[in-house]
């Protein structure tokens, strides 16, 4: 993974054998951001893809491998009082299975990088926003507190 930051943006490559969510964390723990958003495409080798099932407050968790064409990334970064980093991302594939063309999206555990990834990383500017978790479902959502 190499880096650059171009005004108050930051420009991510990742590289083959890269796992995408590891690196936007790590620039972030580099350069000391407490909240961001980002985006990108690529292409991917793996993924861990899960969907939030509310009825038992679990997440079904589904593997996809092979040629996947990251066409759409998006999340965000947020931390918790303690400063510890948060990812909530959602991402969207396209791939070729039994000689069509199919699609997998989510909300995304992991994704390891195939050829190359190209992220945009945008760090909130004069604010941070925080984590809450929600007790109702576990999951953690944005909070605007000053707490």
């Amino acid at each position: 993974m190499e880096y650059r930051k171009f005004n108050e943006t930051y420009y991510i490559r990742a590289d083959k054998g890269d796992e995408i969510i590891g690196c936007i964390l790590d620039v972030c723990k580099k350069e000391k951001l407490r909240s961001a958003i980002y985006s990108g495409i690529g292409g991917c080798s793996s993924a861990e893809i899960q969907t939030f099932i509310p009825e038992n407050g679990t997440f079904d968790l589904r593997k996809i491998s092979g040629m996947l064409e990251l066409i759409s990334l998006n999340g965000s970064v947020t931390s918790d009082d303690e400063k510890e980093l948060y990812h909530h991302t959602h991402a969207a594939f396209s791939f070729v299975m039994d000689g069509e063309h199919r699609m997998a999206a989510g909300h995304i555990k992991s994704i390891v990088v195939r050829y190359t990834a190209e992220i945009e990383l945008r760090p909130v500017i004069n604010g941070a926003i925080k984590r809450k978790k929600d007790p109702e479902t576990g999951t953690g959502f944005w909070s605007f507190s000053e707490e």
